[in-house]
């Protein structure tokens, strides 16, 4: 007869402990919903589509390796290019051929065509306010001899004008012209006027500093520049090829005339033909830079319609990488910590339950083990066996079992001399059996509570050794190397941003789980003394 399972009530209640934090819960289906989702990353993120009819046949190619004289007949029996099929003649003309591709046509590891970036590419409208600056030379009278780009602070004209006439001039202006008319050094100058006349602009009036010269000047060079009109505002319209102004860049240039609005146009259709240099507009009266930026196809790409999170330097969808490459994160931790559990366990759980000699030996070879630089050793062993996944992961469960078999050792150390282990012995059952049946469920704690940390520096040990460039090789796809591409890419937001988020979020997750499972497991704040 087959045995009735029965819960275990001292389970039961800490997993009803953990159940009742919401925060723990929460991020353990979070987690488990991401990591479902990173396992079937094909139906989600593929450059070979999910299901196809050719022909009259019906295909699934993300299961099967289909080759390319399959569909065209060429001879050639290396991978399908699924998307230039699409588009072949013989699979338009061909009644009934249609492919299902996922939600994101793209694979990890595929270059993505520029030619497929054309209606991607945007022309940054960087408007600047630009201040009328002009100069103006006067003699001792404040007559205006000479001036230069003065139109807009004087309509009627300037040359012939008395200053002081015109404008209400501060007198110390008018005394720093006579002394650089006497030849006399002085300091620089400058002050804001209001003019009452002409333009009617607020108005900085400067003088640079003056040193005497062999001969008296006949006029001393005042320099006129707007001030007070938007400073510093800038604004950036972003427009499409096709002439669209691009979401959430349009507040500003909902306020602008017809007129206005064209020549910018104008000016975004030229510059993806040729560079353009940077014009003047007037907007209500205002002058403004307009300098036109192309956002021209080149990798790093940053986010667009198609490509959510943007395109690495090597021209592959960076949403694909980072889905992909959470897969790989977290099967490699999982991986890690149950390799690192078994082996800690079991060399703890021997030292700790035999004692003696062979505990003491035991000691000896950890602290020596301890002591040997990990970095240098995967260097090595990756130089000669080149990186993979398996020598990875075998690298770091050399090292890093030594942390678990101390803690095992000690709760082996305690629970040996229980009671229940000594009544064990006294019945005759074998040390294995009392090893892994008795004192081994009672040891458990230490490795449940350390598993989603050890988790976590299994998942950051992984990104950091990519980002140095000792981890898997390329190109699989890995959070620490979209990081990597960071550092050479430094404009590249994209690249820093999105790996960061991925990687704090899982362990954030993570550790939020393994605070719910530490307090389930801790029985002090739910005891009670009667």
């Amino acid at each position: 007869m087959v045995k009735r399972l029965r819960k275990n009530p001292l389970a039961s209640k800490r997993w009803s402990r953990f159940r009742r934090r919401r925060a723990p819960l929460a991020s353990l289906i979070a987690l488990s919903c991401l990591f479902a989702v990173s396992l079937v990353a094909e139906l989600v993120c593929n450059d070979r589509p999910l299901l196809m009819r050719f022909e009259g046949e019906w295909l699934v190619p993300f299961l099967r390796f289909y080759p390319e004289d399959r569909f065209t007949g060429s001879g050639r029996f290396t991978r399908t290019d699924y998307k230039q099929l699409e588009m072949s003649d013989r699979f338009q003309s061909g009644p009934g051929n249609w492919m299902l591709w996922p939600p994101v046509p793209y694979g990890p590891n595929e270059i993505i065509d520029p030619a497929t970036l054309r209606n991607e590419e945007k022309v940054a409208l960087i408007l600047t306010p630009a201040p009328r600056v002009a100069s103006l030379d006067v003699d001792g009278n404040g007559r205006i001899v000479r001036s230069v780009a003065a139109d807009y602070f004087f309509p009627e004209g300037a040359e012939g004008r008395i200053l002081p006439d015109v404008w209400p001039v501060p007198d110390a202006l008018m005394e720093a012209v006579q002394t650089r008319l006497k030849n006399q050094p002085a300091e620089p100058l400058e002050l804001q006027v209001n003019p009452q006349s002409d333009s009617g602009v607020a108005v900085t009036i400067s003088m640079t500093e003056y040193r005497p010269r062999s001969r008296e000047p006949r006029s001393a060079r005042i320099t006129l520049r707007e001030d007070g009109l938007n400073a510093g505002k800038r604004q950036t319209i972003l427009v499409y090829r096709d002439g669209r102004v691009v979401p959430g860049t349009e507040s500003f240039w909902a306020g602008l005339s017809e007129e206005v609005r064209s020549g910018l146009l104008a000016t975004a259709g030229a510059r993806f033909e040729a560079a353009v240099y940077p014009e003047p507009v007037d907007i209500a009266g205002q002058a403004w830079s307009v300098q036109a930026v192309l956002n021209d196809v080149q990798f790093p790409f940053p986010p667009s319609r198609r490509h959510w999170l943007g395109i690495d330097a090597a021209g592959r969808d960076v949403f694909a990488r980072i889905l992909y490459g959470m897969r790989i994160a977290v099967l490699f931790g999982v991986s890690l910590v149950v390799t690192t559990m078994a082996l800690g366990t079991l060399l703890g759980g021997l030292q700790g339950y035999y004692g003696g000699a062979l505990d003491l030996i035991g000691q000896r070879v950890v602290e020596i083990w301890s002591t040997l630089p990990f970095l240098y050793v995967m260097i090595l062993l990756g130089s000669v066996y080149g990186r993979s996944f398996g020598l990875l992961l075998f690298c770091y469960a050399l090292f890093n079992w030594i942390g678990i078999s101390m803690y095992m050792r000690a709760e082996f150390l305690r629970l040996r001399k229980r009671s229940f282990v000594e009544a064990a012995q006294c019945l005759g059952i074998p040390a294995p059996a009392i090893m892994f049946r008795h004192i081994l469920p009672n040891a458990m704690i230490p490795l449940i509570t350390f598993l989603p940390f050890m988790l976590i520096g299994a998942i950051g040990a992984l990104t950091a050794l990519d980002y140095l460039g000792f981890g898997l090789p390329p190109p699989t796809p890995s959070w620490g190397e979209l990081l990597h591409q960071a550092q050479s890419f430094r404009w590249a937001w994209w690249l820093i941003l999105y790996p960061s988020l991925a990687l704090f979020a899982v362990m954030i997750l993570v550790t939020l789980i393994g605070e719910g499972i530490r307090d389930a497991f801790d029985p002090k704040p739910y005891s009670r003394m009667e």
